[in-house]
């Protein structure tokens, strides 16, 4: 008689790895419950036994990458100062949403905000006052950054993108049928379109312009140390 072949027993750990992975592959409109148990090679009712519906997955997917970008930030952190502390936090957390390109999107859809969230932000408050700024700086500073510390810059004129999808041809044909009506945004739009190396999370989110924002930004913010 041959061996029995023992199959990993499905958990809530086992079926995030696996719904994050079917986001990553075919995109967040894929990952539905039927669609993710039979990846899994079970029946779509016991996923509901270690997460309550959708938007139980959803929320766990969200908890899922800020847990990610922890632990990233985490090996990337050493004894710097300040300033090259948090680029470095930014930029692994970056690193995390090219990884991700649906995260953002989703991220910034959700009702609740995952615990891992506030601890991200913490501890950067934390190092702002470890550097020497007063907490009225450092909730000024969090203003500034907003979705840039988690990697990512909210679009502006992509309001699709909160789907988690940037329908980027149907934008520019739009601001193309408004180019006499808005020729300064048209032209500027022109000009900037992204280089096909950079990578992107959206129309107005490019590596070179999420670093050149927070640099910006954080020359800002010595700048009120003064």
């Amino acid at each position: 008689m041959g061996a029995k072949t023992s199959r990993e027993p499905l958990s809530r750990e086992r079926t995030l790895a696996a719904a994050v992975a079917l986001a990553d592959t075919a995109g967040l409109k894929a990952l539905t419950m039927r669609r993710l148990a039979a990846d899994l090679g079970v029946e779509a009712m016991s996923l509901y036994y270690h997460l309550p519906g959708k938007e139980g997955l959803l929320d766990g997917l969200v908890e899922t990458v800020i847990n990610e970008i922890n632990a990233e930030v985490a090996l990337a952190e050493t004894n710097n100062d300040w300033r090259t502390g948090l680029r470095r936090r930014f930029l692994a957390a970056r690193e995390i949403m090219l990884r991700h390109p649906w995260a953002p999107g989703l991220l910034s859809s959700r009702k609740t905000i995952p615990f891992g969230v506030y601890a991200y932000y913490d501890a950067i408050v934390a190092t702002l006052i470890n550097g020497g700024f007063s907490h009225r700086i450092a909730h000024r500073a969090l203003h500034a950054f907003g979705s840039l510390a988690l990697g990512f810059a909210q679009e502006i004129f992509s309001p699709a993108s909160a789907g988690g999808d940037t329908d980027v041809d149907a934008a520019e044909e739009e601001l193309s049928a408004m180019a006499e009506a808005l020729p300064h945004l048209t032209a500027m739009m022109a000009a900037e379109t992204h280089d096909a190396a950079d990578p992107t999370l959206g129309w107005c989110d490019s590596q070179v312009e999420f670093e050149f924002t927070i640099d910006l930004l954080l020359d800002g913010i010595a700048r009120a140390q003064d």
